[in-house]
């Protein structure tokens, strides 16, 4: 049986989106996406389960009142949180999760560490902002007609008659504009090292050529 391709990152440069409010601190990867959902293993079709407890009630049944299904925030592609947004267990599910529904940005004042890194893995941009920039921006998406630009390469969230710069970690920067995984970083920065040590290894441990397994 042949084997599927493993999902390679979306390169992201520029994001584009109506923005919507996440009026909440400490969002946690059981908010994000409850644990008796981690059976799902597919990234696909995940962004359902997102904020269930929030959006649904006992029955299963879409309540209709959380900000993202409301009709004017239901194309949102980014996200204004509040603190500490991801916090909790290590789960990349909420992530995919999160892009599964369509969000392509989080922008919050502060990231849990191992969600912040799954985010880059996965083209979410998570974007940290000054608490008081993240409040503004958040009461200004009340509204729901807020677009924003988040400009990867140049640092910058921008709207009509504004802009607001950010630091980014240049690593995660350069992961998610160039859509690089684990694999092809490794590759990139250590191919060199691989090779050196594969030169040192005994005969029978050095890997074989492609094909070897049908002679």
């Amino acid at each position: 049986m042949a084997c599927s391709e493993p999902d390679v990152p979306e390169a992201v440069v520029r994001v584009v989106g109506k923005a919507a409010p996440l009026e909440a601190d400490d969002v946690d990867t059981d908010q994000i996406i409850p644990a008796e959902f981690l059976k799902v293993i597919e990234r696909k079709g995940l962004g359902r389960y997102l904020f269930y407890r929030w959006r649904y009630d006992d029955r299963g049944a879409l309540k209709g009142d959380f900000v993202l299904d409301r009709p004017e925030f239901r194309d949102a592609k980014i996200l204004v949180a509040g603190r500490n947004f991801g916090i909790g267990s290590s789960r990349e599910n909420a992530v995919w999760a999160l892009t599964d529904f369509g969000i392509r940005c989080v922008i919050a004042s502060s990231f849990g560490d191992i969600f912040y890194v799954n985010a880059s893995k996965n083209s979410l941009v998570c974007v940290k902002l000054p608490e008081d920039k993240v409040s503004q921006l958040r009461n200004m998406a009340k509204q729901g007609s807020l677009t924003l630009t988040v400009d990867l390469e140049n640092q910058t969230v921008s709207y009509p008659g504004a802009q607001i710069r950010f630091d980014i970690e240049p690593h995660i920067k350069e992961r998610i504009m160039k859509g690089l995984d684990d694999i092809q970083t490794t590759v990139d920065n250590y191919s060199k090292l691989i090779e050196a040590f594969e030169r040192k290894m005994p005969e029978y441990l050095k890997p074989k050529p492609r094909g070897f397994l049908h002679e």
